[in-house]
């Protein structure tokens, strides 16, 4: 078989119902270089910094970019898959793969889902600190509360401190 041919401006039209209400959005090669962008983002970003990226004590500088369904819905696939890809890379095995990329999924969705509201801002920070923090206390024994406070602080450095300021130069951007 041959080279498969896709062309530039390649659409996917993808339908479903919402409240009654048949929505139909288009998926663009756009849509889909940006999700390939931000998972490769996520993911070297991830490696580049593993030292302070995975574990009870972590700022994983990555999470910078889950704020990005507030402008890019795509985002959300991005962020998961590139949190898949790096977990699948790392020390934790099969609990972080699973577990970490579902709650990173969320997070993005809620994200996506509460843009307009301070939920969005809190989602990655809360679900990671929690959630992270009790798959790796049940598996890995690790200290529940000193870790749901260390993800906790962490995630808000990445979220906050770096995350904030990559959202609005976008928006700034995204604008013009």
């Amino acid at each position: 078989m041959g080279p498969v041919f896709v062309p530039a401006k390649a659409d996917v039209g993808v339908s479903m119902k919402i409240g009654g209400k048949a929505v139909r959005n288009k998926i663009t090669s756009k849509h889909i270089a940006r999700m390939g962008l931000i998972a490769g983002l996520y993911v070297a970003v991830t490696f580049l910094l593993s030292a302070i990226s995975f574990g009870p004590v972590q700022v994983r500088i990555s999470e910078a970019l889950t704020l990005l369904p507030i402008i890019y819905p795509e985002a959300i696939t991005g962020l998961f898959l590139g949190c898949l890809l790096a977990n699948l890379l790392g020390p934790y095995g099969a609990v972080d793969i699973i577990f970490g990329s579902l709650i990173t999924l969320t997070a993005a969705y809620l994200t996506y889902r509460f843009r307009s509201t301070i939920i969005a801002y809190l989602s990655p920070i809360l679900l990671n600190a929690f959630f992270v923090s009790l798959y790796l206390y049940i598996f890995f024994r690790i200290p529940y509360w000193p870790t749901v406070l260390s993800i906790g602080f962490g995630q808000a450095i990445a979220v906050l401190a770096l995350g904030v300021p990559l959202l609005r130069l976008l928006k700034a951007r995204h604008k013009n």
